[in-house]
């Protein structure tokens, strides 16, 4: 299992199983999985923070059996802090959350690594960058949404993507800028080009027919 977020400064791709086919997961993910890629996106969702229900710690316990891949799992719930260990039970390696939901990040951040994961930072389109930067150089990741979360093929909002440069300048080059939404290879130089490092893809890559194909255009176009 891979339990290290991979180093800061390489560009990662991290699929979503948001976009995928439950009744096929597995080899969603093994197909993915021979791409090359480190790391895999879950979108988790509660129905009250986000207008949708996904997944909780069961498939997560029962994906992990069949992929090494790093977990990020992206916490769209109002408790984070009430359900992340269950999560982490379950096989992820990183737990990302929402700043809109927890009064306390900092304390919440400290007990992430103490639970023996990574923590990520993440805020919404509308929330402005001075609500983490005093949080943001504490986590290993900072995740940029750059659609309102909730549901999966949604257009990019550019406007969103342009917190990137500034948080990059907060969290210097050894923390991980992520971003979600609306990722494709018609975006991802964009985003990469602002300073990001981590790109999230769930449409872009589940939602075309070849997906190893899908990756290896998102490369290029980082490059």
């Amino acid at each position: 299992m891979k339990r290290t977020l991979p180093q800061a400064g390489t560009t990662e791709i991290a699929p979503s199983i948001l976009s995928a086919d439950f009744a096929n997961l597995a080899d969603e993910i093994a197909q993915v999985e021979k791409a090359g890629v480190n790391m895999l996106h879950l979108d988790i969702m509660d129905g009250h923070f986000v207008p949708n229900l996904t997944i909780g710690p069961a498939v997560i316990a029962k994906i992990r059996k069949h992929s090494k891949l790093f977990f990020d799992s992206h916490l769209m719930i109002s408790e984070p802090e009430k359900y992340a260990q269950a999560f982490i039970a379950a096989g992820t390696n990183n737990i990302t959350f929402h700043i809109e939901v927890v009064p306390q990040p900092a304390d919440f951040i400290k007990k992430l690594h103490d639970w023996g994961v990574t923590a990520g930072l993440c805020l919404n389109p509308e929330t402005p960058v001075k609500k983490i930067e005093k949080y943001a150089p504490l986590a290993e990741m900072i995740l940029v949404m750059t659609v309102h979360p909730g549901f999966g093929g949604q257009s990019f909002i550019a406007e969103a993507a342009k917190k990137i440069k500034p948080i990059r300048q907060i969290v210097g080059p050894d923390i991980r800028i992520e971003v979600d939404g609306g990722i494709d290879a018609d975006t991802a130089g964009m985003v990469v080009g602002m300073g990001a490092d981590t790109l999230v893809a769930g449409n872009g890559i589940f939602g075309k027919p070849d997906r190893l194909a899908a990756i290896e255009a998102i490369r290029k176009a980082c490059k």
